[in-house]
């Protein structure tokens, strides 16, 4: 391998520094200066760079914030400085007693005080240690004085540095904040966990904290957490005299602070303070419970002391609870657009929060057993992120006996057809193909690329369609006459014309693409493919039962058990016949080839490709018995590169899987 010169050197530590400044911009400061693309190629490039000369690469360098290897158990951290909690006030009456007692202690005047203000993040606290610039060390509150070593996890949130900004850094910092989840990306997280039947977070707190503790970084890294600078431990280096100029300082140094951070002279500022957060709580972004509030001056800090687990100079004034007491008078069973079963409770109206809430949900049946939640309780409803209203406890003690149990259905309370809980997962899913309340979700997936590839028939002309009851299910698009397409709205003769086409054309599809766009839960493109290749037809597939299906190569119990649950769902079975009524051919599969070069190998693609779709490239590698997963492992044989590739291209490099580019892909399929 060649040495690197200087200029080569130059350009790295240019890139290192770019990226730098651009992720500070991101998600720091919330103000962009690049497009996506033209930072993913400022990545590329310094990950292409350290790969050709793996000894220039350092701990804070941007490609090396993922990578690290799960962990068996956290070590334990002891604090330089223990990491105290807060005394609280829950009324202003208690608040103007913490600061008489400030006076008191201090021997100073009203006019002589001043604090720092800035709202209660509710999340998880840690300490983040840099010594020379460097991210060395970040670890949890834990009890105060001991905390867990969570530095792997801690490196893979974003607006966490590696590096600290500006010239010259502290010899050592100790870095005081909270890792926190916002509400958005809470509702986002729950819902994929939910689709996925795994358990739902309680609220971003938790969803926070339990991402911070995961043993392995990898997970943490695919969780969206933000983290705020509140103060500081030990500092080496460099003189601070008050919290609000080390508070400056922090973000000097390209920590992430509160855009509502004040200084406030004298306690009728404070109040002022208390009620504006107050007033805009629920609009903010992120869970808060209060403020915290701070005397400024450190020197002043050091003459109130500290009791054995409290400052006497700091103090939380916390906000009004957001729960309140009601009784369950229903429990129903709603269907979401996925088909999951939800079981909701339904309230004597109640206000919480400012809001009238009247029904809430329970989750999942595991919960509701779980918390023993019956018809007719009393219970504390609570806005789980300021948002969502859910039970939070059942008050036992409030019971009469004429309380009554819940039982999840067997059934979907929509359609009727089975709903099934695989084994592991927490949900109960309906199976229906047209169950009215998924159908829009269905049949978008029906008609995409991967499965009847109906070009131009999107989200927005699928539901007109279900909304103006033109269509009901998936075959009746293949019974559309011209008169019902111009029942839409701005729907043109063109247009019109174009999508009756292109319903026309997909009547033919491969069994493969059939299979796929039934939409059969846990069943995705590559099962589809290898149901098809292994049993030929549509007719012989229904006809199998569980324990042939789990004899086939990657069919396991669960998906086995999908797969026979649609099959014997007298709802489903109509729709196909409809299909066949409607011209849609059931192929046959032909004869696997002899020859399947790709056989017992797994590609990834990332990237935009010039000479194939998605789909096509995923049908290329699939015709020649390969298979298409959608991340990068040591069991990855290939990734194929495109424009613009993500971080699976930067995972492959890492691992040292096997890079392809598009023109070497299209070799190798002889295209």
């Amino acid at each position: 391998m060649s040495r690197p010169d200087k200029k080569l050197i130059h350009r790295i530590e240019e890139l290192r520094e770019r990226i730098n400044h651009h992720n500070y911009r991101y998600y720091v400061l919330d103000s962009p200066e690049i497009s996506d693309a033209e930072y993913d190629r400022l990545f590329d490039e310094l990950v292409e760079l350290e790969k050709r000369y793996p000894g220039l690469i350092t701990p804070d360098s941007p490609t090396q914030r993922v990578g690290a290897a799960p962990l068996e158990e956290f070590k334990t951290v002891r604090h330089s400085l223990p990491m105290l909690s807060l005394n609280k006030a829950t009324a202003e009456a208690e608040f103007l007693d913490f600061h008489r007692r400030v006076l008191e202690l201090s021997g100073l005047s009203e006019k002589e005080i001043r604090y720092t203000v800035e709202p209660k993040f509710d999340g998880l606290a840690v300490e983040l240690v840099f010594e020379r610039g460097i991210f060395s060390l970040g670890s949890t509150r834990g009890d105060g004085v001991v905390g867990e070593d969570v530095t792997l996890n801690l490196r893979t949130i974003r607006p966490i540095p590696l590096r600290l900004m500006g010239s010259p850094n502290p010899d050592l910092i100790e870095v005081r904040g909270e890792v926190i989840m916002n509400k958005e990306d809470f509702e986002t997280l729950n819902k994929k966990r939910e689709k996925t039947g795994e358990a739902l977070f309680a609220n971003p707190r938790n969803a926070a904290a339990g991402s911070v503790r995961q043993l392995d970084p990898k997970i943490t890294s695919t969780r969206p957490l933000n983290m705020f600078a509140y103060g500081t431990g030990r500092v080496e280096g460099k003189e601070l005299t008050n919290h609000w100029d080390s508070i400056l300082y922090l973000k000097g140094l390209g920590l992430k602070i509160s855009h509502y951070i004040e200084l406030c002279e004298g306690v009728d500022q404070v109040k002022a303070y208390y009620q504006r957060i107050l007033e805009l709580r629920n609009d903010l972004p992120y869970e808060i419970d209060g403020i915290v509030i701070k005397v400024n001056e450190f020197s002043v800090q050091a003459k109130l002391g500290e009791l054995s687990r409290s400052p006497r100079w700091a103090v939380a004034w916390k906000f009004p609870a957001q729960q309140e007491n009601t009784t369950i008078r229903d429990i129903i069973v709603s269907v979401g657009r996925t088909g999951a079963l939800t079981p909701v409770a339904m309230l004597k109206p109640v206000r919480v929060g400012g809001v009238e809430v009247s029904r809430a949900s329970l989750h999942n049946e595991d919960e509701i057993r779980k918390k023993d939640v019956r018809i007719g309780d009393t219970v504390v409803v609570q806005r789980a992120g300021d948002v969502i209203p859910e039970v939070v406890k059942v008050i036992a003690s409030g019971r009469t006996g004429k309380e009554r149990k819940f039982t999840m259905p067997d059934r979907c309370p929509v359609c009727g057809s089975k709903a099934e809980r695989p084994p592991g997962e927490a949900i109960r899913r309906c199976t229906g193909i047209a169950c009215p309340a998924q159908i829009k979700e269905n049949l978008a997936h029906f008609v995409s690329k991967g499965a009847m590839d109906m070009d131009g028939l999107g989200h927005k002309l699928l539901e007109q369609m279900v909304d103006k009851r033109i269509i009901q299910d998936q075959a009746d698009l293949y019974l559309l006459k011209k008169e019902d397409v111009m029942r839409m709205d701005r729907m043109g003769d063109k247009l019109a014309e174009n999508l009756l086409r292109a319903i026309q054309n997909s009547r033919n599809p491969s069994l493969t693409n059939l299979i796929y766009a039934l939409g059969i839960r846990n069943v995705g493109y590559h099962l589809a493919g290898v149901l098809a290749r292994h049993f030929k037809s549509m007719d012989n597939l229904g006809r199998q039962t569980t324990e042939d299906l789990t004899r086939v190569h990657e069919i396991g119990p669960i998906v086995a058990e999908s797969i026979y649950n649609f099959f014997h769902n007298p709802k489903n079975l109509r729709v196909l016949e409809k299909l066949k009524k409607g011209g849609v051919t059931f192929p046959v599969a032909r004869a696997e080839p002899r020859e399947a070069p790709f056989a017992g190998k797994t590609f990834v693609l990332t990237g935009g490709l010039d000479s194939f779709t998605r789909d096509e490239a995923r049908k290329a590698i699939e015709d020649r018995g390969g298979r298409v997963s959608s991340s990068v492992s040591k069991m990855t044989d290939f990734v194929v590169v495109g424009r613009d590739p993500g971080s699976k291209y930067e995972t492959a490099l890492r691992l040292g899987v096997k890079a392809l580019s598009e023109e070497e892909f299209k070799k190798m399929v002889g295209r």
